[in-house]
């Protein structure tokens, strides 16, 4: 089962999937006219859902399983990126927490009962590099995304006994519809951030990346990297934060020299 799976990285998973030989292949995402384009190209089933309604989860889980049979992974990958600092509104950073963490949880709390109960099975949730760095230029993406590769750490941690296992998605810039679907497209577009971000280690096709994620599975990885570079900065950055935090603002300043950036308007 795949969520956010109309484009991007969800497409390019549940295309992956079925490559890799699985049974059967649901692609999940609320605009349901792109899952069922996905859907149609793999023989999979397509279903319109809102992550963040937990009720609906639960039910397609049950569904599917009642359906299709036993869930073996479960690939929680809806996301969206904005901009914004402190002076964000509440209704917005909620909003990417439902998205965020809390559809993480849902998924887990949904399938976690029916993978123990038939011997084990995979979670696998989208985070970013954000989730282990940080974001420049939108707080609520950095908190939430740190957010979602804790939660994967703690499911590890605590279901590895049952047969679960987890690996968690943290790529840098990926080759997708994401800024464009956006409610902030034209500030990201125009004020640099997916640029810089970009810049720094390059653009990768969602295909690269699920190859990524279908190799961790097969060796029981946790971390997804497909940007290899994200480890040398994860290691800069646990072993000398202050140097960390002092190389970020230099390159926050190289991305906005004049200051223009999200949080500039608390003064």
């Amino acid at each position: 089962m795949v969520t956010g799976g109309g484009s991007g990285i969800g497409r390019a998973l549940a295309q992956a999937f079925k490559g890799a030989g699985a049974s059967h292949v649901v692609v999940a995402d609320k605009d349901g006219d792109a899952a069922t384009q996905v859907a149609r190209s793999i023989g999979g089933t397509a279903v319109e859902l809102n992550v963040t309604d937990e009720i609906a989860v639960v039910d397609l889980v049950g569904g599917i399983e009642a359906t299709h049979g036993p869930i073996g992974v479960f690939a929680s990958n809806a996301g969206f990126v904005t901009t914004g600092g402190v002076e964000d509104a509440n209704e917005r950073i909620q909003h990417m927490w439902e998205v965020h963490v809390m559809s993480h949880i849902y998924a887990a709390r949904a399938v976690l009962p029916q993978m123990i109960a038939n011997g084990g099975g995979c979670l696998l949730n989208t985070a970013s590099a954000a989730g282990l760095l940080t974001q420049i230029g939108s707080m609520s993406y950095s908190i939430t995304k740190a957010a979602a590769v804790s939660l994967a750490e703690w499911l590890s941690i605590t279901h590895r006994h049952q047969g679960i296992h987890v690996s968690v998605l943290c790529p840098q810039a990926v080759d997708t519809s994401i800024v464009d679907n956006s409610p902030d497209a034209h500030l990201l577009e125009e004020g640099g951030i997916e640029k810089g971000v970009s810049s720094v280690d390059g653009v990768l096709d969602a295909e690269a990346v699920a190859a990524a994620c279908l190799q961790a599975i097969r060796h029981e990885r946790f971390l997804v990297l497909p940007h290899p570079e994200v480890a040398e900065y994860a290691l800069r950055k646990a072993t000398d934060v202050d140097r960390w935090l002092n190389g970020m603002r230099r390159f926050q300043h190289s991305l906005f020299p004049d200051g223009d950036l999200p949080g500039d308007a608390l003064v």
